[in-house]
């Protein structure tokens, strides 16, 4: 099923609309406006590297985001230690 990107005219938005041969114009979903273009897309391509690089990517991006929610709970901790000293 295609899936194309548009850009409206009126409100710049840019959405996707599925299209079918029974589908009417696109719409703009933000502002109702006919007045719209459509953008060329890139292709998506799938292979054993980019699902491995992927993976990588998003290990590292989760690793990342433990570290930063781990420092922040040792920020809330002393600060909670700080208010409750006397």
């Amino acid at each position: 099923m295609p899936i194309f990107e548009y850009r409206c005219a009126a409100c710049d938005e840019e959405f996707e609309y599925l299209v079918l041969k029974s589908s009417a114009a696109p719409v703009c979903p933000t502002c109702g406006s006919v007045r719209v273009e459509k953008l060329m897309s890139i292709p998506t391509v799938s292979s054993d590297q980019t699902r491995g690089r992927a993976k990588r990517d998003i290990r590292a991006r989760n690793r990342a985001l433990r570290k930063d929610h781990a420092h922040e709970e040792v920020k809330r901790i002393e600060t909670h230690a700080k208010d409750h000293e006397d």
